[in-house]
């Protein structure tokens, strides 16, 4: 797996988009370090992946055992599933110091996140091939991620982004109306809708909200979970298919997982965080020659020195209570297996 430094990656990018070559790309959250390899170069041994359906999985034939039929037959095999997430005194610690930036002004929005041991009996291999989800990437003996959120989508010349902010248990009673009506929610999500709007605009014209913040239905296997998404739209300008690696790049990282300002935000996670994200809400998708789609790496499980890891956060606010933030991040903790 041959990994790009940051100009590497976008040089590799402009010139594999301007040739239409059909290629993969996998940046981590701090930009630094990047995989772009065309498809057809990708070895399926170290490399899983399928992207809203771009996939190098093997076809699943009648009749025919492949590597991915095989997989299934686990499929019926109940998921054991624990977590061990911090304790909410070590929690709200790092909350408090993030909230104590954002009263004295230096963000308006932070994503604090936790890395929480699990313990189950699917390795990453089974939870890559079992979980589902619109993008799911494996790398071998390192992660698997298995992300409902969608960083930015090329189509014809026009770029969209999809925001993804706002969690509730669906099996609350009116739970779509609590979290519409949720101030909190909808405050944090309209920082995000105009950071990205924002974003948008450094790369494309016409930048403007086409839907916002509706209503998306997750399952999981505790159940299914509501989370609210809006949509943002612009105009690239013509040679874009030559440039697509400093679009994306000037677009990182993804403004649903630092907040705003980014710059500053970014100050405050490190130190509220105490550990390195790496590859964690950083941002996988594909080129197919001619369209370009991609997510953000949440719902992200890794692997290292045999213990397995799951990373989830949230939004913190001047208006966020610790007790509820300590809850949904704990909520997070879960595999797209029902």
């Amino acid at each position: 797996m041959r990994l790009y430094t940051k100009d590497q990656a976008i040089e590799r990018m402009n010139r594999l988009g301007r040739n239409s070559s059909p290629f993969i790309f996998i940046i981590n959250y701090a930009q630094d370090t990047s995989y772009v390899e065309e498809v057809s170069s990708v070895d399926s041994t170290e490399i899983l992946y399928n992207l809203n359906g771009f996939t190098n999985l093997p076809l699943l034939k009648k009749n025919s055992v492949s590597a991915f039929s095989e997989q299934h037959v686990f499929f019926n095999t109940p998921v054991r599933w624990q977590s061990f997430p911090e304790s909410f005194d070590a929690y709200k610690r790092s909350f408090q110091f993030v909230q104590q930036n954002i009263f004295v002004g230096n963000s308006f929005l932070t994503n604090l996140t936790c890395r929480t041991p699990i313990e189950t009996n699917l390795n990453i291999r089974d939870l890559f091939f079992h979980s589902k989800a619109m993008y799911k990437l494996w790398i071998k003996d390192r992660f698997t991620v298995f992300s409902p959120e969608i960083f930015v989508r090329i189509c014809k010349g026009k770029i969209s982004s999809y925001p993804m902010k706002g969690t509730i248990d669906a099996s609350l009673p009116c739970a779509a109306q609590i979290l519409m009506n949720d101030s909190k929610e909808a405050a944090e999500h309209a920082t995000i809708v105009d950071l990205i709007r924002n974003d948008l605009s450094m790369v494309a014209d016409q930048v403007s909200v086409s839907r916002y913040r509706y209503i998306d239905k997750l399952q999981t296997n505790r159940g299914a979970i509501l989370q609210t998404s809006s949509e943002i739209r612009g105009i690239l300008p013509k040679n874009y298919q030559s440039a697509l690696g400093d679009i994306i790049f000037k677009l990182l990282p993804a403004g649903s997982i630092t907040g705003a300002p980014k710059k500053k935000t970014m100050q405050i996670i490190e130190e509220a965080e105490n550990y390195d994200r790496g590859f964690y809400t950083g941002v996988m998708g594909y080129f197919d020659g001619r369209d370009l789609d991609s997510a953000v790496m949440i719902r992200f499980v890794e692997q290292e020195n045999g213990k397995m890891y799951f990373r989830s956060g949230g939004g913190i606010t001047c208006q966020s209570d610790v007790e509820s933030e300590y809850n949904e991040m704990k909520q997070k903790i879960y595999v797209p297996i029902y």
